[in-house]
């Protein structure tokens, strides 16, 4: 049975890849099958310690690149969380079209995953190849074939945008080729080039702000006339295909997270897991990050404003007790008349001119400490 004392999402990182993209600043490293097994290890030594043993309701399993496991590997991964989804609504995996083949689709479905999310990015080959991508367009669709034949239909492509040199052309061209492979959602994310990622060793950038705000006009305004839906800032979906696990994020849910490189948050607690090498070592050992209750309330705005239709005001009441324009007023007084929020009964959302500087609508609500 789902239980409601505890959280219902689970996030499973997988610190592994077969290549490292150029843009790429999450934890993870070339995959090798001795280190593979020894996470494997530790993985299970961290979910029988840490992690009650009942059905969440989201799981989601990310990385790295979770299908640049072994076959054999990726089976006993998924046998270990079986008991985590067993009742899971949406059971969740990042896959890179080049790391599926038909053994390890035929394994997902055994499992009961039911949602994939495709590393797809772009369909041109020179923007690939920068990236250090390797697949090609149609490696994309025959991944997306595999997994249908295999009855797992709810898939998402994610896709770059501002890359360094990109023309409109051909981001317009990526959108609407990866609007004909008929996924039921699209992730498009605005290049940030981080330190320490081959973009940033090579000092390349992202396009000019104007240049990158006219691309994502463009895609806020072309893709709902295909059907899909914008729910939030980056993320558009058919009816009823909306990412369930990361509503669960921009909701400010709580939600467990599991393995090198993971993060979670339970009550007023965050909390990260080291690299590879200091799990491998202690899998318990985590970093807790405690949350005042203005932190916690300002986290809550900042990822809730995110959803097109806005922070749930019944959901922050439920929260913290109380509601948000007692704790806000005058803020929110301020943003209305400046036409960048709008106050509905249940929800405080962002005006269509305030999506584009969420950035500057978020910094009037930060603690003054």
């Amino acid at each position: 049975m789902i239980r409601t004392d505890h959280p219902e999402a689970l996030y499973v990182h997988v610190p592994f890849c077969r290549s490292i993209c150029a843009y790429c600043d999450f934890t993870h490293e070339p995959y090798q099958k001795a280190r593979a097994d020894a996470w494997l290890q530790a993985l299970e030594q961290e979910l029988s310690a840490r992690v009650p043993l009942v059905s969440f309701r989201t799981v989601y399993l990310g990385g790295g690149t979770p299908t640049a496991l072994s076959s054999d590997q990726l089976e006993q991964l998924l046998t270990m969380l079986d008991p985590y989804a067993e009742e899971a609504e949406e059971y969740t995996i990042e896959v890179n079209p080049e790391t599926l083949d038909e053994a390890k689709a035929e394994c997902l479905a055994r499992h009961r995953i039911n949602r994939a999310s495709i590393g797809y990015q772009s369909d041109d080959p020179h923007l690939l190849a920068l990236m250090n991508r390797h697949h090609s367009y149609e490696d994309t669709a025959a991944c997306m074939d595999l997994l249908r034949t295999h009855g797992i239909r709810n898939l998402s492509l994610d896709l770059l945008y501002s890359l360094p040199g990109q023309t409109m052309e051909q981001l317009q061209n990526a959108v609407n080729h990866a609007m004909d492979l008929k996924p039921m959602h699209l992730s498009l994310y605005s290049l940030t080039i981080e330190p320490g990622t081959l973009f940033s060793l090579k000092q390349l950038k992202p396009l000019d702000e104007e240049t990158e705000a006219d691309m994502y006009e463009w895609i806020s305004r072309t893709l709902p006339e295909h059907g899909y839906q914008q729910y939030e800032i980056s993320n558009f979906a058919l009816p009823g295909y909306e990412s369930r696990h990361n509503l669960m994020y921009w909701n400010y849910r709580d939600f467990i997270g599991v393995s090198a490189g993971a993060s979670g948050k339970e009550g007023q607690m965050r909390y990260d897991h080291g690299p590879l090498n200091e799990y491998l070592h202690d899998p318990l050992a985590i970093r807790k990050i405690p949350l005042s209750e203005a932190d916690a309330e300002f986290e809550m705005v900042m990822m809730s404003l995110r959803l097109v239709r806005g922070l749930d005001r019944n959901l922050f009441r439920e929260t913290f007790g109380s509601d948000v324009n007692e704790v806000y007023g005058s803020v929110i007084d301020r943003l209305v008349k400046k036409g960048w929020l709008i106050e509905e009964d249940q929800y405080l959302s962002c005006t269509k001119k305030s999506y584009e500087i969420l950035n500057t609508v978020l910094e009037e609500f930060l603690p003054d400490d």
